[in-house]
């Protein structure tokens, strides 16, 4: 089961506030903004800063 639009569109950024994005392999949601990934697992997404990878 994937991460419904209705929580993606009230979930952020806990560091910086900006909006997230499902990644592609939909095993994260991204920051737009300072672009940390946090993770998914089972189906719910830990957002954590320390969980939290920087990407490009």
């Amino acid at each position: 089961m994937a991460i419904s639009k209705d929580l993606l569109e009230i979930l952020v950024c806990p560091l910086c506030k900006a909006t997230l994005e499902l990644k592609q392999d939909e095993n994260g949601l991204k920051c737009t903004q300072c672009r940390r990934v946090y993770p998914i697992r089972d189906d719910i997404p830990v957002m954590l800063v320390d969980e939290a990878r920087v990407e490009d």
